[in-house]
């Protein structure tokens, strides 16, 4: 069905019933239509009376709300429109799927980021201890310390010395996948894709958190990519951001001997940027962030040492 707003009569009662029978209705539309109604129903109004709010035929909402019509994306925004709803509780998300989220993602709505970095924060602490009273007492520090950063960081290196300085163990998670899947990180993406790649993460992630109560983590670049696994590192160990300026990471990649970076494409350092620019904003939510651009590897090393040291200990 054309996408195009139509103004005609509303349906007759055959007209409907062809509506509600059409075959070979896709899930989707189908879900969307049931959404449509059901918060229609919850706002009270009649579908002509939704239809004239919305600006669009009765017919046309009427093949929206039976999963027959293949409304525009214009459509769809003007129909959330006159709900008053966001468009998302309109196509479907998580946090439409029950009442309490629904509850929830209003109480949430136009927080900055440091209150909802609280709330994350409390939830996160909330649902590990399951909700008991013990979940109102004060979390201890984690000695995990995890490094997070983009590809050319220094998480290697400062983690090797940070880790000796404090007597750690050291653990780099680009390795602890390898062995989980017997063969390289290229191979896995390679082969298995991106999707099994994630899964490798995860649980290199979750066997090194409970392996070792007390440790330094190097972390891979992309672990912000997954929302779940993100998580799980912030709620478990102590996080460092290792900042770089975009052409620090840069070289520092093509001294270890990796090409790849300059020889895949022209606009290699506008692309590195990019993701470091996608990236940022996860990247800071970890505890401690230390510039390593800003000065040599050994006041580097010192700054990140002592800051480490201090959180820990205090």
């Amino acid at each position: 069905m054309s996408s195009t707003i139509m103004h005609v009569d509303g349906l007759t009662p055959s007209e409907e019933g062809q509506a509600a029978d059409a075959p070979e209705r896709h899930p989707f539309l189908s879900q969307l239509g049931e959404r449509v109604r059901a918060l229609r129903s919850r706002r009270g109004v009649t579908r002509k009376t939704l239809a004239s709010l919305a600006d669009v035929s009765e017919r046309h909402l009427a093949n929206l709300e039976y999963g027959t019509g293949n409304a525009s994306i214009l459509i769809l925004l003007q129909v959330a429109q006159a709900l008053q709803c966001p468009m998302a509780e309109l196509i479907g998300d998580i946090t439409t799927s029950t009442p309490e989220w629904l509850l929830i993602r209003e109480l949430l709505e136009r927080r900055d980021e440091a209150t909802l970095r609280r709330v994350r924060i409390a939830i996160g602490d909330l649902l590990e201890r399951g909700g008991g009273p013990a979940a109102s007492e004060p979390k201890p520090r984690s000695l995990r310390i995890a490094l997070v950063g983009l590809r050319g960081a220094g998480k290697s290196t400062l983690g090797a010395m940070l880790a000796e300085a404090l007597d750690f163990p050291f653990v780099e998670l680009s390795r602890e996948i390898e062995k989980f899947a017997g063969c390289s990180v290229g191979e896995i993406q390679g082969l298995y894709g991106q999707a099994a790649y994630r899964r490798y993460e995860r649980r290199a992630l979750e066997e090194a958190i409970q392996i070792y109560p007390e440790a330094v983590i190097a972390t891979p670049g992309g672990i912000v990519s997954d929302p779940a696994t993100f998580n799980v590192l912030l709620g478990h160990c102590t996080t460092v951001w290792l900042q770089a300026q975009a052409e620090d990471h840069m070289q520092r990649v093509a001294a270890q001997g990796d090409m790849r970076p300059m020889a895949a494409s022209k606009e290699a350092m506008d692309d590195l940027r990019a993701i470091l620019a996608g990236r940022t904003a996860f990247y800071a939510k970890a505890e401690l962030h230390v510039d390593t651009s800003a000065q040599p590897l050994a006041e580097t090393f010192e700054l990140l040492h002592a800051r480490v040291k201090a959180l820990i200990s205090g």
